[in-house]
């Protein structure tokens, strides 16, 4: 394989991050050394080619070799696991457009020994299977309604399966939970050793002072090509101004050790993090693509929802350990790495406060999406209970969600000529409830519990005002009053955003008003999909 064209320097850094075009219309985006693909980077075959294909990991002397994403769009396939030798090698996931997925163990490309596979009806197969998804040997296959069956399966998994065992038609509940949700990871390759590729050079560079001879081969520089660098500001994710040119990355990050106060240190890494010429923001570029390539399109699959969380967590706590490093200054000595003396400004500088509220936003769509499949039985279950409260006006919904009456805010409701108050609609508490819908208009988990906060406080003051004075709503009855306010202010996915809230809040929360209040809210929500509100006929 040829280089059409290709631009090379040499600097301190042996490994040199570029784009270059293959004479095949192969493209490779990512580090070089020795003029070898090393480290991470991605090769997109196009779609000119009988096979297109895009491979997203990590290299060792122009193979694949380590943790790494290949897509097939031939096939509708996207593999995730370990490579050794251009082979597909060790532990790995294949997810397909069909909604099917798998992981087991591979060895020279080669699926070996036992695995799990998972249908999208939520069927699940534990057993010896190929690629191929060919059943040959030992194994139990769980059926959706919960009846088992284990023995010995051959042939192509679907019609043609063929099984001899013994069928189970015990059904537990547990069971039937267990396979709606059940998660595939790759535990036996820890989080930090998946994408050294990005974060080693990164490390490196700041730990050598970000100094300006290294700055090119981190930050990427131009190369020419047979398509005239059409797309080469893209891939390198550098688009330089003449504002840009002024300054090094030495100083740009050498303002981060000047800043003290969180609310500045966020400032600057808001701004940090939007430039692809602040080290900071090209490091999250890279793994924002690396996220992508996994979970988007055929890799947003709810039984990977645990491995794409723990991923952004992950991230942002990596971060802040960088930016620790470079807001003491840039210095290499671990001693110089301590926590801040003061104990509220601990409490601030983590990675729940500091960084996941500015990164986030990169990975939410991704991330939400799969939120929102895992979470799609229970969230259609409780739209159906809000659009069944939907039908009521006002006053009935008070009445029926058991509100005591000396609560109901009866001087809200605005009549018209001929009106009744048993017809007036969506007008109680009527604050709280567009103060509830804003919940959905930020990614930021601490800033969606204050709304949540808000919304308390809004009812509190309703209830307040007609009773005409200060009211603490007990738990018996603010329970009521959440639901009728939840149920009117018509939140889809409000189960995904739940879960999410609770997935990504700062742990510091547990236990206290904020872990209080989601809790009363989580039961608010468990209570809308009950039969009793879907199904009774409390419209006639």
């Amino acid at each position: 394989m040829e280089f059409a064209s290709m631009k090379m320097t040499q600097h301190t850094m042996d490994i040199l991050k570029i784009i270059c075009e293959y004479e095949d219309d192969t493209t490779y985006n990512g580090y070089f050394k020795n003029n070898l693909r090393n480290g991470f980077g991605t090769l997109r075959g196009t779609e000119m080619r009988n096979h297109p294909f895009k491979y997203t990991g990590h290299w060792e002397n122009n193979i694949k070799s380590g943790y790494g994403i290949w897509d097939d769009p031939n096939r509708g396939q996207r593999y995730i696991g370990m490579w050794q030798d251009d082979f597909r090698h060790g532990q790995g996931i294949v997810v397909t457009q069909s909604g099917l997925c798998y992981q087991g163990t591979f060895i020279s490309g080669k699926m070996m020994g036992s695995g799990i596979l998972l249908s999208e009806d939520n069927t699940i197969y534990e057993g010896e299977f190929t690629e191929e998804l060919v059943l040959n040997g030992k194994g139990k296959l769980t059926f959706p309604n919960g009846f088992t069956l284990e023995g010995t399966f051959s042939n192509q998994w679907g019609d043609n399966l063929q099984a001899s065992g013994i069928l189970s038609t015990c059904r537990k509940e547990e069971d039937l939970k267990t396979a709606e949700k059940i998660q595939l990871d790759l535990s036996e390759l820890p989080m930090e050793e998946r994408w050294q590729g990005i974060y080693r050079p990164f490390q490196e560079f700041i730990l050598h002072g970000c100094q300006a001879e290294m700055e090119e081969s981190y930050l990427g520089f131009h190369t020419h090509s047979r398509k005239e660098l059409r797309k080469s500001q893209d891939y390198l994710f550098c688009h330089r101004t003449n504002a840009d040119a002024v300054d090094t990355a030495e100083n740009i990050v050498g303002e981060l050790s000047k800043l003290n106060l969180l609310e500045d240190m966020k400032h600057y890494l808001e701004t940090a993090f939007e430039s692809t010429q602040n080290p900071l923001g090209k490091l999250l570029k890279t793994l924002t693509l690396a996220f992508q390539a996994t979970y988007s399109g055929v890799g947003a699959n709810k039984h990977l929802l645990t491995m794409a969380k723990e991923e952004v967590l992950f991230h942002a706590e990596k971060i802040t350990e960088f930016i620790k490093i470079l807001h003491m200054g840039l210095q290499t000595d671990e001693s110089h790495l301590c926590e801040p003396s003061d104990s509220r400004k601990r409490e601030e500088f983590n990675s729940y406060t500091l960084v996941l509220p500015l990164i986030l936003p990169r990975f939410h769509p991704e991330l939400y999406m799969m939120y929102m499949l895992y979470h799609e039985k229970e969230d259609a279950l409780y739209w159906q209970g809000i659009i069944h409260l939907g039908l009521l006006p006002d006053t009935q919904l008070l009445e029926f969600l058991e509100v005591q009456k000396h609560l109901w805010p009866l001087q809200d409701l605005t009549l018209t000529v001929n009106q009744r108050y048993s017809l007036v609609r969506d007008e109680c508490f009527l604050s709280a409830i567009e103060c509830f819908q804003k919940i959905s208009t930020t990614v930021d988990p601490e800033l969606k519990m204050i709304t949540f906060m808000k919304t308390y406080d809004e009812i509190e003051k309703t209830v307040a005002r007609v009773l005409e004075k200060e009211y603490k709503l007990p738990m018996d009855d603010l329970l009521p009053l959440l639901v009728y306010v939840v149920s009117r202010a018509k939140i889809q996915h409000l189960g995904a955003e739940l879960h999410f809230i609770r997935d990504m809040m700062d742990p510091c929360h547990e236990g206290g008003l904020h872990d209080f209040m989601l809790t009363a809210l989580e039961s608010c929500y468990l209570h809308l999909q009950k039969e009793e509100i879907r199904n009774s006929c409390i419209g006639e």
